[in-house]
């Protein structure tokens, strides 16, 4: 909110009335403006008013939110109050203090919805965010977890955060990271329900500080064309080595079978 103040009387600027000032004493040939042309029915200004420089500031309008509008400061409960059907979308604005990570795990524990694949992109995320990933893979929430990072959060957390994260997360080969130049923060995850579901927005899942905005909607054409985007950066971009092990080998070629008389 922005408070009007006047100014010190000892200072030498003074306050004048709309209504004092002399239009035609105004010389506007420099830059073309003929005063015929200045409509002031476009300027929200009470005469009887008097103005100073700090009161050129406006109140914004007041809309009234429609249904499937949320402004929200807690996770778990956005989480809990939030139902999305096939075909809905809701738009989100968040307070600095909530956590977009803890959203995410809130959100499928809620709805008790597994997921087939999740692919995550943002430019950041915490330990804690780490460990709720866990979590849900190691619970059977999230069956295949792919991560799209940003190249720079990689550059400072490659000797922190970065081994944690496989650590934690590189369980059953159930796992993949992308490093790559994306800014972008996009969760993306198909249900086996069968809901694709898609989050975009300003928000990485460790929390900001700052007030953030996120959309949440039940999208197959939209789940699909982002699954394409970081399929093809995934393929390119990825840390972990997904060559078959002996085991996995072994029964690629036939589990033995080349061994075994013909009947």
């Amino acid at each position: 909110m922005i408070q009007k103040k006047r100014r010190n009387s000892k200072t030498d600027v003074s306050v004048m009335a709309v209504e004092e000032i002399q239009l035609q004493a105004l010389d506007f040939g420099d830059v073309g403006l003929e005063l015929k042309d200045l409509n002031l029915n476009y300027f929200d200004v009470n005469a009887k008013q008097k103005y100073s420089e700090e009161t050129r500031y406006m109140k914004p309008k007041v809309y009234v939110k429609p249904k499937g509008f949320y402004a929200y400061d807690n996770a778990l409960k956005l989480a809990k109050e939030l139902r999305l059907d096939f075909g809905e979308r809701a738009d989100v604005v968040v307070n600095g203090s909530f956590i977009f990570g803890d959203f995410i795990e809130a959100y499928l524990l809620a709805q008790k919805a597994i997921c087939k694949r999740m692919i995550v992109s943002t430019l950041s995320l915490s330990e804690n965010n780490v460990d709720s990933f866990h979590n849900l893979m190691a619970k059977g929430w999230i069956e295949q977890l792919d991560l799209v990072i940003s190249h720079y959060f990689y550059s400072h957390e490659r000797y922190k955060l970065i081994p944690y994260v496989y650590k934690r997360l590189d369980l059953d080969d159930k796992f993949q990271m992308a490093v790559a130049f994306v800014h972008t923060k996009v969760i993306a995850f198909e249900t086996k329900g069968g809901r694709k579901i898609v989050i975009h927005g300003s928000a990485n899942l460790r929390s900001s500080g700052n007030v953030e905005a996120f959309t949440i909607e039940e999208n197959p054409e939209l789940f699909d064309f982002y699954v394409g985007i970081y399929d093809g950066i995934l393929e390119r971009y990825a840390t972990v080595n997904k060559a078959s092990t002996r085991r996995e080998l072994w029964h690629e070629i036939g589990g033995g079978k080349l061994n075994k008389k013909n009947p």
